[in-house]
């Protein structure tokens, strides 16, 4: 808005200093180059919604099958193996928290080693990819299980569908966070939007200065909102206020799965930092 307002100043001033060798610009003109520029911003927030929406499609995903892992577990392993259950409970929670660390650009194994045991967890600092090395202890222990005879032939397939569907919702999620919105295009945008405020201060010189200015500002308004709007959609995992709330739904998850398996050691529900849920 103040780079608004200085061209707006320095317009009005250099239109005072020449108005005599400045052509007199019509309103269409302005006019229709807005035009030109909502059709753009429709286009943006359309596009940038759309990445900021699919990676809540893909999160929820992620809870759906963090719960059904831990359902199928409990009905499908052989009485007994109450503690390979909380493992793997334990290891979904942790691989939920990691992931979301992760495509925030955060440290990916921050605060879940007491999710895990010492060995894995000092396994895990090998791996690049640290849900990735998560989903494939979750494998390692479903073969060990099956090769053991505690867990039947037609439910192993069942648990490794559910374990496709998680990697398939974790590239997703990577997918959305490595591909860059074209760069060429906002810029673009944002130039046209300042093109069109000298426009259109020079076709509204025959007003006073002192209406004419805060009437270029108040126009503008509605541009370089929406514009920012749609720069904060599109990074939906840029740890900012419009985010994917990663670390809420993790908690959530952490919840739900404790109580499956009889755990009371439950966190307390996210609260909101200042006016967002992280």
């Amino acid at each position: 808005m103040f780079i608004v307002l200085g061209i707006s100043v320095a317009v009005y001033f250099f239109q005072s200093l020449f108005k005599d060798f400045l052509p007199d610009l019509p309103v269409a003109i302005p006019i229709f180059l807005g035009t030109a520029i909502s059709l753009l911003l429709s286009f943006m927030l359309n596009q940038s919604y759309e990445r900021w929406w699919e990676a809540r499609q893909v999160w929820g995903s992620i809870v759906n099958d963090s719960r059904t892992l831990v359902l199928e577990v409990q009905g499908f392993l052989k009485p007994g193996n109450d503690a390979a259950i909380k493992v793997i409970a334990y290891r979904q929670i942790a691989l939920c928290y990691s992931l979301g660390q992760s495509l925030r650009g955060k440290n990916a194994v921050d605060n879940i080693d007491e999710f895990l045991s010492e060995g894995e967890f000092a396994e895990l600092q090998a791996h690049s990819n640290k849900a990735l090395a998560l989903m494939s202890f979750h494998s390692r222990d479903l073969a060990r299980y099956r090769n053991s005879g505690e867990l039947e032939l037609f439910h192993h397939i069942q648990l490794d569908h559910t374990l496709v569907r998680l990697v398939e919702s974790m590239g997703q999620a990577e997918r959305i966070k490595k591909t860059v919105f074209p760069t060429m295009y906002p810029m673009f945008l944002h130039f046209l939007i300042y093109v069109f405020v000298i426009i259109l201060s020079i076709s509204l010189s025959g007003i006073e200065g002192t209406f004419e200015i805060p009437l270029l500002i108040c126009i503008m308004i509605p541009f370089l909102l929406l514009e920012k709007t749609a720069q904060y959609l599109q990074n939906p995992f840029s740890s900012l206020p419009t985010d994917t709330p990663v670390t809420e739904i993790a908690n959530t998850i952490e919840i739900n799965l404790k109580q499956l398996i009889g755990d009371t050691n439950l966190p307390k529900p996210a609260e909101p930092n200042d006016y967002y849920i992280d």
